[in-house]
């Protein structure tokens, strides 16, 4: 019977009832679109950093994070490659030799990290084969071909942008166009001290989605590389790729990887990139803060709105309690009210904003007019969002707990009413 009245009570004020509902779904949405956003650009950055930079798991000589010298090379290490490879978690690896230098042609000269790659593997760990945009990837030469970024060939000067609204013939915008087969030279420090200079002739270009990236980074043969130090087969750096990314975070395969070499330096993703780490490892606080304002700012305009609909029937309410009912039912019928209107407009915010987080999860948002801006961040021009399963529960849960919260200051004030005086009022 309480619950029939309180239901009855809700849409008596039908405009003000669907204001407070439409509020609270669209609060909802908002939030949830907000944060499905940010996890779907995150998840993509992290994705691109994997499969550009970092790998699933690293495998480096214990101090060479801490220096970086060319001497610390993995001992052995194209044969802990051949033994990694054989792992059934393991998808793809690869060995890399790596070194701080300069590349410089007519413009001048350029800091660099030359990495030395061995191209059938690196494309299966890095895919770096599908971001080539100009040339080929490591094919028409065979000695000393390297591969540059868009961002270092326009500071090279062999990147020609077209102007803004040139077409082509069909119609289409106009594209980037470089110079290729271009000679450049290294220099790096070799082991033992000694400047080691190299002559190379582009053979590609290649695209990340992050500028700073392609600017730094450049890629040679590993065997050109090892010639040039005067060492063979030697490697600073091996990168794995897992069937299962989750498999990078579980404790027991990266311990036995650790176990089985004590003097190497095993990582995963998370350990190579805090920063990846720490918002991956924050994304729920965020949720819940990012949530909690919205609901606070939800929670007042829901007990202005039922303090409203106390006052309003304050003649009502003294009546009632002068005919018998009690203030336990006084205080529920208040609190049923307000869980209604929020019970009413929580799964309809719930529901729309599921959908929309689905619907562009399917087809994207297109960011392309911030392409630069977002390229110096490593941000894609498409977004796709996303949000886990258990974060709408969670969600429900705090609509739940605001309406509680919401609905007790207005009960409280029905409570303090006197009947004599609230029957006698206007």
């Amino acid at each position: 019977m309480l619950t029939q009245v309180a239901w009855r009570n809700v849409w008596r004020s039908k405009v003000r009832s669907l204001v407070v509902i439409t509020a609270i779904s669209l609060g909802l949405i908002a939030g949830i679109f907000l944060m499905s956003f940010s996890w779907g650009m995150n998840t993509q950055r992290t994705r691109d950093i994997i499969e550009t930079r970092t790998s699933h798991i690293q495998i480096h000589q214990k101090h060479y994070k801490d220096d970086r010298k060319m001497s610390l090379f993995i001992p052995q290490g194209m044969k802990l490659l051949d033994e990694v490879k054989t792992e059934p978690e393991v998808k793809a690896a690869t060995a890399r030799i790596l070194a701080n230098g300069m590349i410089s042609n007519a413009r001048g000269g350029f800091g660099v990290q030359i990495n030395g790659i061995i191209p059938e593997e690196e494309a299966k760990v890095t895919k770096l084969d599908t971001r080539v945009v100009a040339g080929e990837y490591f094919e028409g030469l065979k000695t000393n071909p390297i591969l540059i970024g868009d961002k270092l060939a326009e500071k090279m000067g062999w990147k020609e942008i077209p102007e803004p609204g040139v077409k082509n013939e069909d119609g289409s915008p106009a594209q980037p166009t470089y110079q290729i087969r271009k000679k450049v030279v290294l220099a790096f420090q070799a082991p033992g001290g000694k400047t080691k200079y190299g002559s190379f002739k582009v053979v590609g270009v290649y695209k990340s989605i992050n500028s700073k990236f392609d600017e730094s980074n450049v890629f040679v043969q590993f065997e050109d590389l090892n010639r040039l130090t005067g060492t063979e087969n030697q490697a600073h750096e091996i990168a794995i790729m897992l069937n299962d990314q989750n498999m990078a975070e579980d404790s027991t395969f990266l311990a036995s990887l650790a176990a089985g070499n004590p003097q190497l330096l095993v990582e995963n993703w998370k350990d190579i990139s805090p920063d990846l780490k720490l918002i991956d490892e924050t994304f729920a606080i965020t949720v819940y803060i990012f949530m909690g304002i919205i609901l606070l700012a939800l929670l007042f305009g829901i007990v202005n709105t039922m303090l409203m609909a106390v006052m309003e029937r304050t003649k009502e309410l003294g009546m009632l309690m002068a005919i018998g009912m009690n203030k336990d039912k006084i205080f529920s019928m208040i609190m049923l009210e307000t869980i209604f209107l929020s019970t009413i407009g929580g799964p309809i915010g719930l529901l729309l904003g599921y959908g929309l987080v689905r619907l562009f999860g399917n087809i994207g948002i297109d960011l392309s007019s911030m392409a630069e801006a977002g390229a110096q961040m490593g941000i894609g021009t498409m977004v796709y969002t996303d949000l886990e399963t258990h974060y709408y529960f969670q969600i429900a849960l705090m609509v739940v707990v605001t309406a509680l919260i919401a609905a007790i200051y207005p009960a409280y004030k029905a409570l303090q009413l006197k009947p004599v005086e609230a029957i006698r009022s206007i």
